[in-house]
């Protein structure tokens, strides 16, 4: 990633948690404010109607009831007998808060032991949930994908496969939504006797893994007193997570293969744009080398031996170039550079011609210093008619 595009989306987180702050504090300010006023005003008519009672004796017995409150005794409970919050059922639940790193925090570890049991207990833990998760989840996926295939088999020939994952994705969600959120919502609401808005609540920050602690199931209601309720609602925690995790995979593997796809066909259109115009680079130059190239009918004409032999060797530089002349040392317009370069390419030699017993080979005629036509030595006799 890009450094500009990390300081982009770092500029957005931020962003974010400013409006978020802005909105927190708009809304819940004036109630905090309110409820501060509320205790003050009661903490007030206690003590005018109870003159016998000082300001310091009540404001010693307020301070035992909340170090008592977040030790976890409930402090509406009058009854004589003592209910641990540290029984069986709970203490399970507890642990399964912090594996899942949820940690609700109504109950919390007070002891030294406790508190450093704690430390290795989550480190040991979460890596061992994790895999359990990453397990469950993609048992999960592979039924989703199971099931999408088959839909997308059924419509393979009406509907194109892209619209079909977008559907199924859909649906998927919907379908998880309402097996781990909607229908749990109603049992929440049911048996903690909460509202739905509450209720919903406490289902969105749970599998969200937020876990504020304000809202925990079986502290409340009926039915916090049987022992496998909060089991439960642990392991409907670890489905939840595994399926909507196993969802979240799902749809960032199609968009990847999507994106993929974008950059394959942008790069193969971009691919062939770069071949046709080479394409017609190379046909431009091979109609210059055509027009600047040497007419045939020149190497019929008969050449000195240093321009036979140049030409026999490096043909091809001679005919394609045409800047190149047979005979480079009596070309003195061309630097020395120039006449000093070696052939860029050879080709095979061309076959020679099969020689024939009845005709005598033509030897080269040579040229006498003022240009003139040596004429051979040994004339052939003339032929008898």
């Amino acid at each position: 990633m890009r450094c500009s595009t990390l300081l982009c989306i770092l500029t957005g987180v931020l962003l974010y948690l400013v409006l978020g702050a802005v909105v927190f504090q708009a809304l819940e300010a004036p109630h905090e404010e309110g409820q501060h006023i509320q205790l003050q005003d009661t903490r007030r008519a206690f003590l005018e109607n109870y003159t016998c009672v000082s300001p310091d004796i009540l404001q010693a017995l307020i301070e035992e009831v909340a170090d008592a409150v977040g030790a976890g005794v409930d402090p509406s409970s009058n009854s004589s007998t003592f209910t641990s919050q540290w029984d069986l059922a709970s203490a399970f639940f507890f642990s399964g808060t912090i594996v899942t790193t949820i940690g609700f925090g109504n109950i919390s570890p007070k002891t030294e032991g406790g508190q450093l049991f704690c430390i290795f207990y989550a480190l040991v833990g979460i890596p061992l949930f994790g895999i359990l998760l990453a397990g469950v989840g993609d048992h999960l996926g592979t039924g989703l994908r199971k099931a999408i295939l088959k839909i997308e088999f059924l419509l393979k020939w009406k509907v194109s496969p892209t619209i079909v994952r977008v559907i199924s994705a859909i649906l998927s969600i919907l379908l998880g939504v309402a097996l781990f959120v909607a229908v749990p919502t109603l049992v929440f609401q049911e048996v903690e006797k909460w509202t739905l808005l509450e209720a919903s609540y406490f289902v969105v920050i749970t599998l969200t893994t937020v876990g504020f602690g304000d809202y925990v199931a079986g502290d409340s209601g009926d039915g916090g007193k049987d022992h496998w309720y909060k089991p439960l609602v642990w392991f409907w925690i670890l489905l939840g997570l595994a399926y909507f995790a196993s969802i979240l995979s799902m749809v960032a593997n199609w968009l990847r293969v999507l994106s993929k796809k974008t950059r394959a066909e942008s790069g193969s259109a971009t691919g062939s744009e770069v071949t046709q115009h080479e394409q017609v680079v190379q046909g431009k130059e091979k109609d210059v080398d055509k027009e600047n190239a040497f007419p045939e009918s020149l190497y019929s004409q008969p050449l000195d031996y240093f321009g036979e032999n140049l030409a026999y060797i490096d043909e091809s530089s001679d005919a394609v170039s045409g800047k190149l002349h047979l005979d480079p040392l009596l070309d003195q317009t061309q630097p020395v550079s120039t006449r000093s370069q070696k052939p860029k390419r050879r080709r095979l030699r061309r076959p020679l011609p099969e020689k024939s017993s009845k005709i005598s080979p033509i030897k080269p005629e040579k040229k006498e210093p003022n240009g003139d036509i040596k004429p051979p030595e040994n004339p052939p006799p003339p032929k008898d008619r």
